[in-house]
Order: structure tokens, then C-alpha cells, then sequence
């Protein structure tokens, strides 16, 4: 028996009733974009999130972008200023800076936690740094507290990329409400997931959402009068319902993951392996579960032949891709051994502990 990566069918089938009647609303009331099920959702993911502000938005790239764009209308930002961000993150956090004619400055990641380490943060601010883009790898959120604390010291503006961190806690404070802003992605595969692309950026500054909104809707805050060169990124009202329907039900999917982790944590006894010790001080989301092996890919392949699914998040460091050919000398040791060691098991709401217990006995008997 194959156990899957991930299985979207079975992770949303709790929600299916729910979903066909939120999706049967929407038809009945001929509003698709731009209508009620978006004002609601915005409001009632700023409630979650602890902040006074949501907009909606097409996708996460977009979320965090269109921050840094908005910025940029705002006068806080202007071309090549620059960005400290991770140098372990996905591309998108990068292409949010770069298609805004804005600089990336790579900062390596703590073995510990794979985030952002915040002790090299102050050594990379320069007089053209204006932001920290704080990422919340894996469900795990940053010490946001310390990355707030530098800010305030430099006087710079903080974006959090919680595209993998809905319902993240650190200090009590949830992922989306500790920075200047937000972005999100609700991505199918997110903990938070839609049934197609979406996203969402989320603040406490109202000029901010105000701006972000109208550059999202064309530039437009009210209809054919043009304030700003825009954009078409705008959530649609099918899937803000459906992301209503699955707000409801976060919290318990979350207690899934977090029993699921600690069933790893404590059963997996493996000397080819290592994983990433939890926090006793944040709440860890567990949006993924990796373990690391200096064999990455005979571990892969092993599952696979023992029927575990399994993905490399991620297989290639940003600073590699040919994408990005002006970093591709940069020299980051960490980053580099991260994305050839590290391995993603399966972690989801709709495996069992059973199955969960079979992946431990399989990875406990693998030798390198």
C-alpha cells in the first residue's frame, strides 16, 4: 500500500458538504468577484490572525509583491533599496523582490530551526536596507520578537512571508500580526488551502491595505477611475468561500498536525537521520515534517521502494537557480547543505497515526 505525499481528495473530503453549499451560494448569487464571501473572509481571517486588516489577493508571490509595490506607491521604498531576506526560502519570496526592482540580501539560515538566523541579520543591514522579510519555514514561526527589536533599532519596515505558517505562534502572537505586514498563500496544499490559487496580505496599517487593494483591482478604488498602474490580483468569491468553510476548521486540522509531529518526534530513532527539534516557546503548524540524511536521495528512493510518498523542499538553493545567475557564485555552506540533505514525509490531517507509525518503522530500519 502506497502512502501518498499528500492526498488533497481525502485532506478536504471533512469539508465536502460544507464546501458544495458554500460553492451553491456563490452561483445563486451571481457575485464571482469582488462580492460579499470575500468581505467576509478578509474579515474574518484579520480575526484569526489578530490583526484589523485582510485584502484577498490571486495568490502568496502576489500577497507579499504587491506589500512591497504598495510601498514603493507609499514613498517607503524605492528602486535597488534592499531586502534582507533567507537564504533558504522558496524562489517566490525573492521574485517578490526582484520584480519590484528591489535587491535582495541573502542571510543564511540557523541549523537549528532552518529559518532565517537572526544573529547574522544586524551584519547585513547596510545604509540601502529597508526591509527584513522574515520567512516562517515549514509551520515554524521566526523570533519575531528579536527580528522587531532590530527593526526598531534601524528604523526598517518588517514583511512576513506566513505562507506556511497559518495559525503559527510565537509569544502568543499569531504568524500575520507581529510584522508591518503579511503575506500568505493558500495554495491547495497550504494548511489553510483552496481549491485553486489564492492569497491574502494582512496588516494593521489601513493606508497600507487601502493602497494594496486598489493596486490589486487595476490600480482602482473606485470603478474606471485609475489611481495607480495596477494590477488583476484579486481572491475570487468561489474560493474565499471555500476558505471560510476551512477557516472554521484550522484549529483542528492544527491539533492533527501537532500529534501527528510528536508521534515523529518521539518514535523516530534513526543515527542516518536527523530532524528538527521543536521549540517549547512558539506553536509549531507542522505545514511540513522534514528529516534530513547526507543520503537524501537513496533515503528518497527507499521510501518510495518501501510505498512512501515523499517531497524535497527544496532541491535547489535560490542563489543555484539558473534563474538568478548574479548569485550563483555566492558562497552559503548552510543553505546548500539544507536543500542536499533535506526530505519531507508525510504530514497531513487525513493520516492516521497508523500509518504514521508505519513510515517511522519503515525510516527506523533504514541504513545508509
Amino acid at each position: 500500500m502506497m502512502i501518498p505525499f499528500l492526498d488533497l481528495k481525502k485532506t478536504n473530503l471533512p469539508y465536502n458538504k460544507a464546501i458544495n453549499e458554500a460553492v451553491t451560494r456563490v452561483i445563486d448569487s451571481g457575485y464571482f468577484i469582488q462580492g460579499p464571501e470575500v468581505r467576509s473572509f478578509e474579515k474574518e481571517f484579520a480575526d484569526y490572525c489578530g490583526v484589523s486588516r485582510c485584502v484577498g489577493v490571486a495568490n502568496g508571490l502576489d500577497a507579499l509583491s504587491l506589500v512591497l509595490r504598495a510601498w514603493k506607491q507609499m514613498g517607503k521604498l524605492k528602486d535597488n533599496d534592499e531586502i534582507i531576506v533567507p537564504a533558504n526560502t522558496y524562489i517566490a519570496t525573492v521574485l517578490a523582490i526582484t520584480d519590484n526592482n528591489l535587491v535582495p540580501v541573502f542571510v543564511e539560515p540557523s541549523m537549528a530551526t532552518c529559518n532565517i538566523d537572526i544573529n547574522l541579520i544586524e551584519s547585513a543591514i547596510s545604509e540601502k536596507t529597508r526591509v527584513i522579510l522574515a520567512v516562517h519555514l515549514y509551520g515554524n514561526i521566526v523570533d519575531m520578537d528579536r527580528v522587531s527589536e532590530i527593526a526598531e533599532k534601524y528604523k526598517l519596515l518588517v514583511l512576513e512571508d506566513a505562507a506556511q505558517a497559518h495559525g503559527a505562534e510565537y509569544q502568543g502572537v499569531k504568524a500575520g500580526a507581529w510584522g508591518h505586514a503579511a503575506g500568505f498563500s493558500f495554495y491547495p496544499a497550504k494548511n489553510l488551502g483552496a481549491m485553486g490559487d489564492g492569497g491574502a496580505v494582512t496588516t494593521n496599517d489601513d493606508e497600507l491595505a487601502n493602497v494594496i487593494a486598489a493596486l490589486a483591482n487595476y490600480g482602482s478604488e473606485v470603478r474606471y477611475h485609475n489611481s495607480y498602474k495596477g494590477v488583476n490580483s484579486r481572491l475570487d468569491e468561489m474560493q474565499a468561500a471555500i476558505l471560510r468553510v476551512k477557516l472554521k476548521g484550522l484549529d483542528a486540522d492544527t491539533r492533527l498536525r501537532r500529534s501527528l509531529a510528536d508521534n515523529y518526534f518521539n518514535k523516530i530513532k534513526n543515527p542516518f537521520l536527523s530532524l528538527l527539534k521543536p521549540s517549547s516557546d512558539r506553536f509549531n503548524v507542522f505545514h511540513l515534517f522534514p528529516v534530513f540524511s547526507e543520503a537524501r536521495d537513496d533515503l528518497q528512493k527507499y521510501l518510495s521502494d518501501n510505498g512512501v510518498g515523499t517531497l524535497i523542499h527544496y532541491p535547489i538553493p535560490i542563489h543555484k537557480q539558473q534563474a538568478y545567475p548574479e548569485y550563483n557564485d555566492l558562497n552559503l555552506p548552510i543553505t546548500t547543505m539544507i536543500h542536499d540533505s533535506i526530505l519531507s514525509i508525510p504530514l497531513s490531517p487525513c493520516l492516521s497515526h497508523e500509518d504514521s507509525d508505519v513510515i517511522i518503522d519503515i525510516l527506523n530500519a533504514y541504513k545508509n
